[in-house]
C-alpha cells in the first residue's frame, strides 16, 4: 500500500524543520512494510491552501495513494472545518487516514468523535495564540514602541518578478 506522508512546520526562520516528523513517520512505514512519499510544507496550519498539501490532494484524487499519514493532527490543519473537510474527502475516496499521536481511527464513530474534539482543541489553541500576540502588540504600541516600517520608508531594492510568474504558471 502506498502512503502519503504529510509534514508541516509553520516557520523556518526559528530553526524548525520537518526532520523529526519525517524520522518517526518513515520508521512507522518501514515497520509496517508501507511504500511512502513525503510531502513537506513550511507554512501556517491556519492556511487551507498550502503548496504541498494541494499537490498531495491532487495525487490522492488521481488514485496514487491508499492512505495519508501524519504525526499529529495539528500538522494537517488548525481549523476544525478544514480538518473535517479533508477527512470526509479521504473517507469518500476510501483513503485510510493515520494519525500517530494520538492514534485516531476515523473508520469508527468513536474515532470520528475524538478527531472532532481534538480538531476543536487545535483551533482553540490557535485562537489563543492570536489573542496573546494581539495583546502584546497593543501593549507595545501603548508604550510607544514603533511597529513596522517607518512612515515614508520604501523598499529601494529592485525585486525580480520571475519567481512570482513561475509560481503562478503551475
Amino acid at each position: 500500500m502506498k502512503i502519503a506522508i504529510y509534514t508541516r512546520v509553520s516557520t523556518t526562520d526559528k530553526g524548525q524543520t520537518t526532520e523529526q516528523q519525517e524520522a518517526i513517520l518513515t520508521d512507522y512505514c518501514k515497520n509496517n512494510d508501507l511504500e511512502y512519499e513525503i510531502f513537506k510544507d513550511f507554512v501556517s496550519g491556519s492556511k487551507e491552501s498550502r503548496p504541498e498539501l494541494n499537490l498531495m490532494l491532487q495525487r490522492i484524487r488521481s488514485g496514487e495513494f491508499k492512505g495519508v499519514l501524519v504525526l499529529r493532527l495539528d500538522r494537517l490543519g488548525r481549523s476544525l472545518k478544514h480538518l473535517l473537510q479533508l477527512i470526509e474527502e479521504f473517507n469518500n475516496k476510501k483513503i485510510k487516514f493515520i494519525c500517530l499521536n494520538p492514534q485516531i481511527d476515523t473508520e469508527t464513530s468513536q474515532g470520528m468523535f475524538f478527531l472532532q474534539i481534538m480538531g476543536a482543541v487545535s483551533e482553540f489553541e490557535r485562537s489563543l495564540i492570536r489573542e496573546r500576540i494581539k495583546d502584546k502588540l497593543t501593549y507595545l504600541k501603548a508604550n510607544g514602541k514603533v511597529l513596522g516600517r517607518p512612515k515614508g520608508s520604501k523598499d529601494k531594492v529592485y525585486r525580480k518578478r520571475s519567481g512570482y510568474y513561475q509560481r503562478w504558471q503551475k
